[in-house]
């Protein structure tokens, strides 16, 4: 019997590791040719369309400030450009800075929210900023971002010139990756990320997942959605779903560029990450038991995938270390011997391979540092992941038996004193 766990769990992860390797030379292939596309669109962008800037902000007062300066030094017309900041309920100094900006840049709104209809998450604070939108096309920009300043113009021109996208991703870097070994390995993290499955998924099915900040989506798709899931932690990626159920695709268009600060204290980057997967859970389960009411069938290639990693990916590295682990105090009879320390050993070759293939395509970050900080990944920043799902599934499993009401986690900020990585990549 333990023979037969072990061989399933170890064809779950070698079949994600193969679709992993297929979808990372997608995302080679899609680096190797988005800046050709991106200077064509630039050489002749067409007339621009209106651009509502929306920030949702609770309690940001160490990071607003540098997010507005950003915004105003976008290479976007200011006459068709509006920022909406939504400041949620703050207690901080919030409000004072963004009035004061308000007061000075026309183009600067504030919306104020009051209890009891505030603080209650982002997707609320975005529907209450939707209301006062006025372009063609909404932006969306978490309050520690700094976005590049031709971002916004490499969203609308993506939207401008691919009528069959319903929006268009960004690229986002991490500004503190040189704080400590946390960020850095959030920054090798979020590099895979998106040139792994962002652009992989993007170059083979043409399809890519929203994530929280530097995103374009049109007005009207919005509109006809009904704006944000206000029950969903992870509101980007139930989004993405109802946007590829309209029959548009999502555009990953590394283009556009922003800079963002990440957790810098374990305490931290668990809560967040707990909050992302208990909010992927959440999508994932309701369109399981939702899905032959989805009017795209194509819904399933992402639903797909996100249930493969939560559930089955993850279920299947968990009941290998089981069998593993029991394996040295009792002997299980197994007979794969040493087959499976191969296979292990051969995973983790890939592992490492397909995360410095990522890192080469950002520059200056394939370094002999970074390679370390890899092998040392595989053995702790990812296994810490394993745990950290088995704990949000218990939470959301809690959640559902007993119908708690879903609570928010605003991430904490820390006040920037390391300088940004360099911006040339």
């Amino acid at each position: 019997m333990a023979d037969l766990f072990l061989y399933m769990a170890l064809f779950l992860i070698w079949f994600m590791l193969f679709y992993h390797m297929f979808l990372m030379q997608g995302g080679y292939l899609h680096a190797m040719r988005y800046e050709k596309v991106a200077d064509f669109w630039k050489q002749k962008p067409g007339d621009l369309p209106t651009l509502s800037v929306l920030i949702p902000a609770h309690n940001e007062e160490m990071v607003i400030a540098e997010t507005l300066e950003a915004l105003i030094n976008q290479n976007y017309p200011k006459h068709l450009l509006e920022v909406i900041v939504v400041n949620d309920n703050s207690s901080d100094q919030t409000a004072e800075i963004v009035e004061a900006y308000a007061n000075f840049y026309p183009f600067i709104k504030v919306v104020h929210t009051r209890p009891p209809n505030a603080g209650k998450g982002k997707s609320g604070a975005l529907n209450r900023g939707l209301k006062e939108a006025t372009g063609e096309i909404v932006a969306v920009y978490d309050a520690d971002n700094t976005p590049e300043p031709e971002a916004l113009q490499y969203l609308a021109i993506g939207l401008l010139n691919d009528p069959k996208a319903g929006a268009v991703v960004g690229r986002f870097r991490v500004m503190n990756a040189s704080k400590n070994l946390l960020t850095q390995l959030i920054n090798i993290e979020t590099i895979t990320f998106q040139w792994l499955a962002q652009a992989g998924r993007w170059f083979w099915f043409r399809m890519t997942t929203i994530p929280g900040t530097n995103f374009a989506i049109r007005r009207s798709i919005l509109g006809r959605l009904g704006g944000w899931d206000e029950k969903a932690l992870s509101e980007d990626t139930e989004l993405s779903f109802r946007v590829y159920n309209l029959g548009y695709h999502i555009r990953f268009f590394p283009s556009a560029v922003t800079w963002e600060q990440e957790p810098e204290t374990w305490k931290v980057w668990w809560r967040q990450r707990t909050r992302w997967a208990r909010g992927n859970e959440y999508v994932i389960f309701k369109y399981v038991f939702g899905f032959f009411k989805l009017k795209n069938k194509k819904v399933a290639l992402d639903l797909f995938y996100f249930l493969f990693t939560y559930v089955l990916f993850f279920g299947g590295v968990l009941v290998s270390h089981l069998i593993f682990g029991l394996n040295l105090f009792y002997d299980l009879n197994l007979s794969i011997g040493m087959v499976s320390y191969i296979l292990l050993v051969v995973g983790f070759l890939l592992f490492v391979t397909e995360i410095t293939l990522a890192l080469s395509l950002e520059y200056g970050q394939l370094t002999l540092k970074n390679v370390l900080v890899v092998l040392l990944m595989y053995f702790t920043y990812s296994q810490l992941w394993l745990v950290l799902v088995v704990y949000a599934s218990f939470l959301e499993i809690k959640r559902l038996m007993f119908k708690q009401e879903v609570t928010w986690y605003k991430t904490q900020r820390f006040k920037q004193e390391t300088a940004k990585e360099d911006r040339s990549a």
